[in-house]
């Protein structure tokens, strides 16, 4: 049972009470070296950018309003680091024809039970794809909060998670193969 909220702890923190960062810190840190590892793919990368993104964090926890939740705002953080580490690293990612996704229809586009093959499939997608399928499936984020985390609109995270759906869906097939 958590004793104090999270906004307890950042406003302590904002106060002068550093000691209260090490409570969100243990909170989060899992959750968001998870979330960075699935995007970027490397656990050693993911680690380093772990501790860049509380640096960021902590530095910018002054400025921090409350419009949204802390961890929404901790999870655009994370997001943009890892996305933008994809982006300097420059991962590639197989591509898929258009004519592929098109005949993919709504019903077959469910998530496989076979884990393994949807891990390789997972990996195989770009960062800010496999960001916004494991924020809402993963995460169990509302598309609202994808929405404030990823800067996309509502509408558009929707769009992206069927298109992303259809994506994976043809990946798997080409795994079973």
């Amino acid at each position: 049972m958590e004793l104090y909220t999270d906004s307890y702890y950042v406003q302590r923190v904002q106060a002068g009470d550093t000691a209260c960062f090490a409570c969100l810190l243990d909170k989060y840190s899992r959750r968001v070296h998870t979330l960075i590892v699935r995007i970027i793919g490397n656990r050693e990368d993911a680690e380093e950018l772990t501790q860049d993104v509380f640096m960021k964090v902590y530095s910018s926890l002054p400025a921090f309003k409350g419009d949204s939740s802390f961890p929404t705002w901790l999870y655009r953080i994370a997001y943009n680091t890892a996305v933008s580490e994809t982006r300097r690293k420059k991962y590639e990612f197989p591509a898929i024809e258009e004519s592929l996704l098109a005949n993919v229809s709504e019903e077959e586009t469910g998530l496989s039970e076979q884990t393994d093959r949807l891990e390789t499939a997972l990996a195989l997608l770009p960062p800010e794809e496999r960001a916004v399928i494991l924020l809402y499936y993963m995460e169990d984020k509302t598309v609202e909060e994808v929405s404030a985390i990823t800067g996309l609109s509502a509408s558009n995270v929707k769009t992206k998670l069927f298109r992303i759906r259809k994506k994976l869906f043809v990946l798997l097939k080409r795994l079973e193969e």
